[in-house]
């Protein structure tokens, strides 16, 4: 089983603590879905993982855990053979004693556009909604956020997290593997980010209140998600995929969006960053071997999804709760 314990332990002395009231009962279903499928073997690589010095700890500039001479040649390749037995490996990069582990998304130039433009992070709660496999928590504790969580059901995203963390076990950084709809109304966080989340839900103003519901009056918003161009009634509803996607519902414009937000009571929605997806960004590598971007994109114009749609344009968009 695994141990949730310390993570409780710190709710019960913050700010979260009615958190406590419905966690530990959706987490204890969870591991009972986890025990099934590839699970267990995904675990079976963290309890393999070495205990290693860890001389260097930087989440300010990068995600880097470890330097190459804190080991020997040996123990840094039974450290690559077991962290890519959890492949695909999509957000990040990560460095680890030296290892790169060269993700499919360059999650870093997403940090990079968006980080000038929220509020300081030093000292705040924050809460990452989709996190995947959790490189952002690492950065937002760099950034100097006090407690960061970030939520997730899949089980294969957690145990990558748990695979990094392993070599930097800093309690105010977690993933828990929920999902927001099993989140309680808290209304604590300080920051709240959603990013690649939105066009995956059926109802997108749901899921924008839900964001809303977590934060504290005055709390930040920070989304990230797929727009296209257009005025404040343009939205995009693709049909069975875009980009190869088969859980995409709507992509609206930026105008469209920021008007979505303002009706459900959040302040001052601004367009800090708008920015197309380049074949640097998103691709395939050694760590995520399958299909990426450059497949998903029309083979002869690349202004075009394969579908024929617009290609991927991602905006970054700021409101106060």
């Amino acid at each position: 089983m695994l141990n949730f314990t310390p993570f409780y332990a710190a709710l019960a002395n913050n700010k979260l603590h009615c958190w406590l009231n419905t966690l530990p009962a959706q987490l204890a279903d969870w591991q009972k879905q986890a025990l099934h499928g590839d699970f267990k073997q995904w675990q079976k690589v963290i309890a393999h993982l070495p205990a290693t010095p860890v001389s260097v700890v930087d989440v300010v500039n990068t995600v880097q855990f470890g330097a190459a001479n804190d080991i020997s040649e040996g123990e840094a390749e039974r450290i690559r053979f077991l962290l890519q037995q959890l492949k695909p490996w999509r957000k990040g990069p990560f460095n680890i004693h030296g290892i790169a582990i060269d993700t499919e998304w360059r999650s870093d130039f997403k940090w990079n556009r968006l980080l000038p433009h929220i509020s300081p992070l030093t000292g705040r709660y924050v809460l990452d909604v989709g996190c995947g496999s959790g490189y952002h928590l690492w950065r937002m504790r760099g950034a100097g956020a006090a407690f960061v969580v970030g939520i997730d059901p899949s089980q294969l995203f957690y145990t990558q997290f748990q695979a990094i963390k392993h070599f930097n076990p800093d309690t105010a950084v977690n993933l828990i593997p929920v999902g927001i709809d099993d989140m309680p109304a808290l209304g604590q966080f300080d920051s709240v980010f959603s990013m690649g989340v939105l066009y995956h839900r059926r109802s997108p103003i749901d899921f924008l209140q839900q964001l809303k519901q977590q934060l504290r009056p005055g709390g930040e918003l920070i989304l990230e998600t797929l727009v296209i161009d257009g005025d404040v009634h343009t939205v995009l509803v693709p049909g069975e995929r875009y980009a190869k996607m088969r859980n995409v519902w709507f992509i609206p414009s930026t105008a469209a969006l920021c008007h979505w937000l303002q009706r459900l009571g959040f302040k001052n929605p601004k367009v800090v960053d708008v920015n197309t997806t380049t074949l640097y960004e998103q691709r395939a590598t050694s760590w995520m071997e399958n299909e990426s971007l450059i497949d998903f994109l029309d083979p002869t114009d690349h202004s075009k999804t394969i579908e024929g749609y617009p290609a991927p344009q991602r905006a970054v968009i700021i409101a106060t709760a």
